[in-house]
């Protein structure tokens, strides 16, 4: 099984895959410095898909995962999260799925986060998803790393009762990273974190890509498609 095929797997079967070492140094620099124009002092936002340095990086994200049959190439960028992590605003996350989408549709109940409308969608919508965490920082165990419950995504949409039985049955995995690196999850998967114990600069921008179109009238807020990756020579595999 080659190493794509193995993380596949791995995305399928447990809910998340590490992918080490994904994003050149230029680019995590380049984002870096276009968020610290942007936001300066807040500690993030969920709508940068408007800022031109996260569509650069999402089209750069599609065209790798598409490659590694990670991601359909007909799926579209929706939604960019800075978590924005440090010693003055050290916080913790209770356990968790993410089921809000940045999108709208007539009869369904929104709230607006940023100016956006935000919808809880059908469990169909949500399995069709995939998040992608990028690191900007290093992130060891002592700095609050991501703590996940493996297959939890299979479960559906849980209650807090439910969460907590599921964790309990299935325990964490701690999901470390170096700058660069990615964690692909799907996110019905359930994810906690908590406060760093030795805090330090933890910046993450947090993915989200779907399907262009939406079912049950659904309609995105934005989207970024991204360019197609190049086709592979005939006689390449």
């Amino acid at each position: 099984m080659t190493s794509a095929n193995s993380r596949a797997a791995m995305l399928d079967e447990a809910g998340y895959a590490p992918l080490p070492a994904l994003l050149p140094a230029d680019l995590l620099l380049q984002t870096a410095q276009s968020l610290k124009s942007a936001l300066g002092p807040a500690a993030g936002s969920r709508n940068l898909l408007a800022q031109p340095q996260c569509r650069e990086m999402a089209n750069h994200l599609k065209v790798q995962l598409v490659d590694m049959n990670l991601l359909d190439a007909s799926s579209v960028a929706v939604q960019c999260t800075l978590f924005d992590k440090t010693a003055e605003r050290n916080w913790l996350v209770a356990l968790h799925q993410d089921t809000s989408i940045p999108a709208s549709g007539p009869g369904t109940p929104a709230v607006v986060k940023e100016g956006e409308p935000y919808v809880q969608p059908p469990v169909d919508v949500l399995q069709s998803l995939l998040a992608v965490r990028v690191h900007l920082d290093d992130c060891g165990a002592d700095a609050g790393p991501l703590r996940v419950v493996p297959g939890s995504h299979h479960a559906g949409r849980l209650d807090d009762t439910q969460a907590q039985a599921t964790r309990a049955d299935r325990g964490e995995a701690i999901c470390t990273a170096a700058r660069g690196d990615a964690l692909l999850m799907r996110p019905l998967l359930l994810h906690a974190s908590s406060r760093a114990r030795s805090p330090v600069r933890r910046r993450v921008l947090h993915f989200l890509f779907g399907p262009e179109r939406l079912p049950h009238g659904l309609v995105w807020n934005r989207t970024v498609a991204g360019a197609q990756p190049a086709s592979p020579a005939p006689q390449e595999n």
